[in-house]
């Protein structure tokens, strides 16, 4: 159930924290207006506030964990609102980073 949980919580706090920065992008670099950015800077607050949440209480080992996620989040993102492609070193490097996520997150500790 731990495990399950903090998937859940990384999923949602990849959306927050990728939305919220898409939401800026589009608002500043799309000229889409300060609804947009307003919208954005919420959902950047609620990625902080979700990853309080993990079971884990080391935020350094949260923090880099989730990276992993970021880099995964972001490609799949691009590909469902940009019409990003990735080609097959994006694929690589992203299965690499959720290796690593495993590792950090949930090897063994002693």
């Amino acid at each position: 159930m731990t495990v399950a949980k903090s998937l859940l919580l990384f999923a949602l706090a990849a959306v927050a924290e990728i939305g919220g920065a898409w939401l800026v992008w589009q608002g500043v670099r799309e000229h889409r207006g300060g609804w947009w950015i307003g919208l954005g800077l919420i959902a950047l607050g609620a990625y902080g506030f979700i990853a309080t949440m993990q079971p884990d209480a080391h935020f350094g080992r949260i923090l880099a964990a989730y990276g992993g996620v970021f880099v995964v989040g972001s490609l799949l993102w691009g590909m469902a609102f940009d019409g990003f492609r990735p080609d097959r070193w994006d694929i690589i490097g992203s299965a690499i980073c959720l290796v690593g996520v495993a590792i950090i997150m949930y090897a063994p500790r002693g």
